[in-house]
């Protein structure tokens, strides 16, 4: 059979279609599954005349179903820029935002409500009692915070751009609600605001 060329194994003319030759490859497969020899020769077969299809399709020669393709290979679709880079923006979000358990957010809840009335009830403007109040909700969010994935790093980042944010945001509100005629003092809404942001990136951040 080594004298034969790979139409003549197939049993299939030169002029024969790609359905024909995949047909003739199969019916021969099956028929001799058990001889190894016969089944490697006609899988060699249909490669050859494949690879010479394709080639005289690059030259121009002949048209070559775009539906061809080599037996028992994939080709694997090139990936969409689109999907890389959305999978890369799911993943972004996925690494810093957390999905907490009802405990996880009941525990800061009820610490930074504490902080928030005792600092909103508080008549006076001690700028020490509002700073240590801060500083003790500064720290409670950097705990929670580095007690989900022990990244102290990233946990004392987003507690202080929380603080940051939270005073600034807070003094802003401050001087809109005084010019209301609203009586309320910078660091009692300053506190509140921050303390809300710190309960938010306590629970909702990682």
């Amino acid at each position: 059979m080594s004298d034969k060329n790979p139409y003549e194994i197939l049993g299939v003319t030169e002029n024969a279609s790609f359905e024909e030759i995949q047909a003739a490859k199969q019916r021969i497969s099956q028929e001799y599954s058990e001889d190894n020899k016969m089944v490697e020769s006609v899988e060699a077969a249909y490669d050859s005349i494949i690879m010479e299809r394709l080639r005289l399709r690059q030259e121009g020669k002949i048209k070559v179903p775009e539906k061809i393709r080599f037996p028992e290979r994939t080709v694997e679709a090139p990936k969409s820029k689109n999907t890389t880079i959305t999978k890369n923006r799911v993943n972004w979000v996925q690494d810093w935002v957390d999905n907490p358990s009802q405990t996880e957010i009941l525990i800061p809840t009820g610490l930074f409500l504490i902080l928030s009335i005792i600092t909103v009830i508080s008549l006076n403007n001690n700028n020490d009692a509002s700073s240590m109040l801060i500083a003790l909700g500064f720290m409670s969010s950097l705990y929670f915070l580095n007690r989900k994935e022990k990244r102290f790093g990233r946990s004392l980042l987003i507690s202080f751009m929380a603080l940051v944010v939270g005073v600034g945001l807070g003094v802003a509100i401050a001087g809109g609600l005084r010019g209301s005629n609203v009586m309320v003092s910078n660091n009692q809404v300053a506190s509140a605001v921050t303390f809300t942001l710190f309960w938010f990136v306590s629970c909702f951040l990682r």
